[in-house]
């Protein structure tokens, strides 16, 4: 082989490394492992009050983030054939073929390992147990079975989805008390009106694809109903944590204000033409309200450290 050779192969290797790399970070859903880390950060500063320990609090964060990444990593394997279809996923590793599915598969496997791993040494069984539950139920139950074939793979897959504050919270207390189970209804509960707006403004790609959600099952006017609904119901979920005194006046607050804007923009859907616009409205405030009331939950826990 000739120099030049050599140097040209050399040069590929050093343009195609950076590219590996990134193709195995979208394989993680960077975004939805940081969606969800400020969702356990809420879940664990509620259960802490004011008490923070380094090793509990690194190695929640650590390993859900690697338990989600494993669970997305292989979400990506369930659902190439479909990716393939929709416009939003078509540009994904696995559909281009820059990551093979033994590729894919062997990096989930050790993430989520790692994940199990890291939450053993520094958290509880208990916390172990709901993230391994969480990813059980997002790879098996939801991207394995209930998303092809059931309009109710929304609400098997919000369980999962309101796993991580939940996580945060039992790293914490080590027990699943009333706390825990205000944040999984209250998270459950927000990932349906979040879900069903996705699927309004995805409409043509979720349709082309097949997947029976439920704008394409039973029709937006329906989806509007529902999305109605569970902010309705959401609303007073949210205000319970802190009525309870699980949370503070801030929290309460916050919850009032974002929920109460989010139902207002659910009420005007029926007035709008415009289902697209209005959906990534819907989408767009429910991202903002669950950010909030969980930055809030930080915030009010570490009020006692500063004081």
């Amino acid at each position: 082989m000739d120099h030049a050779a050599s140097a040209s192969q050399h040069d590929d290797r050093l343009i195609s490394a950076p590219s590996r790399w990134r193709d195995l970070l979208e394989l993680t859903k960077p975004g939805i492992i940081g969606g969800n880390l400020i969702a356990t950060l809420g879940g664990y500063f509620l259960a802490a009050q004011g008490q923070f320990e380094w090793l509990s609090f690194v190695a929640v964060m650590v390993g859900i983030a690697l338990i989600i990444a494993s669970g997305c990593a292989c979400n990506n394997v369930i659902d190439r054939d479909i990716d393939a279809l929709m416009a939003r996923t078509r540009h994904r590793p696995l559909v281009r073929g820059s990551i093979s599915i033994t590729q894919a598969l062997g990096v989930s496997a050790l993430l989520g390992v790692s994940g199990v791993v890291c939450l053993a040494l520094g958290t509880n069984g208990l916390t172990v147990a709901l993230a391994v539950t969480g990813w059980g139920v997002y790879v098996g139950l939801y991207s394995l079975y209930m998303k092809r074939r059931s309009e109710y793979g929304t609400l098997v897959g919000s369980l999962s989805g309101a796993m991580p504050p939940v996580v945060g919270y039992c790293a914490v207390t080590g027990q699943f008390d009333s706390g825990a189970i205000m944040l999984l209804v209250i998270f459950c509960l927000w990932q349906m009106p979040h879900s069903y707006a996705i699927a309004i403004f995805r409409y043509a790609d979720y349709r082309r694809a097949s997947i029976p959600v439920l704008p394409v099952v039973r029709g937006v006017k329906m989806a509007k109903h529902h999305i109605l609904g569970y902010i309705v119901a959401f609303i007073p979920a949210s205000l319970a944590l802190g009525l309870a005194s699980q949370a503070g006046a801030g929290y309460l607050c916050v919850a009032l204000t974002m929920g109460g804007y989010w139902l207002y923009l659910a009420l005007r859907g029926y007035r709008l033409d415009d289902d697209v616009r209005w959906a990534k409205k819907v989408f767009g405030v429910s991202i903002l309200t669950i950010t909030a009331m969980s930055l809030v939950m930080v915030l009010e826990s570490m009020v006692p450290m500063w004081v």
